[in-house]
């Protein structure tokens, strides 16, 4: 499948996980019936791709939501280790410290994704509840460090800008792979999913504006900046879940 191709060539982690998940999927073989015409045969094999299709796509939300955590987590990293070193004496081992936790504990929760590469939905689902878990220890230990490491306006905001980009990065490369996905799906569901792209287009433009606020203002506490990164990350999870269950049509969400 196309859009298996493009999210392998996003992240260091993706192109294992996208070619042994594919790797434990279900391949699309089409018997032909010489005895039937050929529009019903056509037919079969639409309906044939559309099944594995829905089956690919709960597995794409999850891809999605994990790669859109550990690019937060990559961006987060990157920026507060350019600071780190310029600490006070008096708090740089606890600074260092807590950076060194950080990397822990994205490693940790990259590890449990690639776990799950070859895993089906339900797998999924069981380990979404973990992996949540080290997200919310991960974020924890950022307000942790900017406790430590003093009150720096100016770092918080360069780090918020940073994790607000990685965001945005999540929002365009979702939309692309549902964008390819969707182009393999019969031509009659092809305006209920093109309103779906859309309205995932209009889901990120709205919180890149809200985030853009943000940056505008530049005097905000880290709690106030990290209150709005989660309303945002919210707001892609939801639009990347309604897009996806758009691709699976009718039928019982994820």
């Amino acid at each position: 499948m196309i859009w298996w191709a493009t999210f392998s060539e996003i992240s260091d982690f993706a192109p294992n996980m996208a070619r042994r998940a594919w790797r434990g999927q279900p391949k699309i073989l089409t018997q032909v019936n010489l005895t039937k015409p050929h529009s019903e045969n056509n037919i079969e094999t639409s309906q044939s791709t559309e099944m594995v299709m829905s089956e690919q796509s709960s597995v794409h939300y999850y891809l999605n939501w994990a790669k859109e955590r550990i690019d937060e987590m990559d961006a987060a990293l990157a920026s507060l280790e350019v600071k780190a070193g310029q600490a006070k004496a008096e708090s740089q081992v606890k600074v260092d410290e807590i950076v060194a936790d950080l990397k822990k504990r994205r490693d940790e929760f990259q590890t449990v994704a690639k776990t799950q590469a070859e895993a089906g939905e339900a797998a999924w689902a069981r380990a979404k509840t973990e992996m949540e878990n080290q997200w919310e220890g991960f974020e924890a230990q950022v307000k942790t460090y900017f406790d430590s490491a003093g009150k720096q306006i100016e770092q918080q905001q360069v780090t918020f800008k940073d994790i607000a980009a990685a965001q945005a990065k999540a929002w365009q490369e979702a939309a692309g792979k549902f964008r390819e996905a969707a182009g393999k799906v019969a031509t009659a569901r092809s305006a209920d999913l093109e309103a779906a792209l859309k309205q995932m287009k209009s889901d990120a433009s709205e919180a890149e504006a809200r985030l853009q606020k943000l940056k505008q203002a530049g005097s905000e506490s880290w709690s106030v900046l990290s209150a709005a990164l989660a309303e945002s990350r919210k707001a892609f999870d939801q639009a990347n879940q309604a897009a996806w269950n758009a691709l699976r049509g009718p039928g019982p969400k994820g």
